[in-house]
This record gives C-alpha cells, sequence and structure tokens, in this order.
C-alpha cells in the first residue's frame, strides 16, 4: 500500500500573461472560442521566472505546439461529482476536465509561435492572466496524438449534440436593476 499523505513539492517556473483576467472571461477549451470577447484564439506569453535557464527552454524553438502543466490558482476545493459544461448530468471528476480537481493540476496543448529570450509567445490559450506554469514538454505528434481514441461519455455528448460541440464562456447574470 502506498502512504498517500506523502507531499510534493512543486515551484513555479514560469507565469502566464493572457488576455484573460477572469474565469468567465476564458474559454473551457483552447480551441473552443465562441462566446469570448473577440471569438477568436487568444494570443499570450509564457514568461520565465528570473532565475530559470534560458538552455532549459530554448532547443523549443521548431515545436509547433507544447504541453502546458500547470496549477489552477483559483480553484476552491474539489468534489468527486462535477456538472461538465456541456450537460448530460454530473460525472466523475476524473473523467472531466474540470479545474476543481483533487490536485489543482491542468494540462494544456497550445501552439508555440516563438521562443524568445526569456519568454515563449503562444496562441490557443484558456488560461487566466498569472497561472503558474509548473513543466512545459513538447507536443509530439506520433507519441501524443491518438484522434481514433474513444472519449467514453463525451462520444455519447458528440452524438446527441455534434460532433466537438462546446460552450464558449457563461455570461455573468445580470443583477435587477433596484
Amino acid at each position: 500500500m502506498h502512504d498517500i499523505s506523502r507531499a510534493f513539492s512543486c515551484h513555479p517556473i514560469a507565469f502566464v500573461r493572457s488576455p484573460y483576467a477572469r474565469r468567465i472571461d476564458a474559454p473551457h477549451q483552447p480551441t473552443v472560442v465562441e462566446g469570448t470577447e473577440t471569438g477568436e484564439v487568444a494570443e499570450a506569453i509564457i514568461e520565465f521566472a528570473e532565475d530559470f535557464p534560458t538552455a532549459a527552454f530554448r532547443d523549443l524553438a521548431g515545436f509547433e505546439r507544447i504541453w502546458l502543466v500547470f496549477v489552477f490558482h483559483r480553484s476552491e476545493g474539489w468534489k468527486p461529482e462535477v456538472r461538465p459544461p456541456r450537460g448530460g448530468g454530473k460525472r466523475s471528476v476524473l473523467a472531466t476536465r474540470s479545474p476543481h480537481r483533487p490536485n489543482a493540476i491542468g494540462l494544456s496543448a497550445v501552439e508555440l509561435v516563438e521562443v524568445g529570450e526569456r519568454a515563449l509567445r503562444v496562441r490557443g490559450l484558456d488560461l487566466l492572466d498569472g497561472t503558474p506554469i509548473l513543466d512545459i514538454k513538447p507536443y509530439v505528434p506520433y507519441a501524443d496524438a491518438f484522434p481514433t481514441s474513444r472519449a467514453g461519455w463525451i462520444d455519447e455528448i458528440d452524438a446527441a449534440q455534434g460532433r466537438q460541440s462546446a460552450p464558449g464562456p457563461r455570461r455573468p447574470r445580470s443583477s435587477p436593476a433596484g
């Protein structure tokens, strides 16, 4: 049996500079931009921590996509079941991409536009401004893409609502004037 109380220590290597200041502004997925303010795929900057060596990221140049491993820094706890934005009732949290997870860690594949001196310019981001980045890995198509894989309950939603249908950001409810 494993001791699950063992703690792990991580620290950010970079931070996101994104046009999304509030959770309600960001798309639910990087490629689903319907409902965002501009309706377009956003560009953002990944700024490395001052003490992070450039030798650690310079060879990312030439990769079209990268994986960002990040912290959902605004998550406020989690529950075993959540209601995904696509509907269909409650689902097990680990069968969703909810930001409210047992460990508030996320993974996002983004387009790498440019490798700069102390930063990366990326496109197709769904992360909030200030999001801490724990790690970056290159997206390798032959190892990372499985286009014919089944997607459980999501396949059922796709069959009913259309392939890859997903809502854009929810707009805040306006309060009655009073």
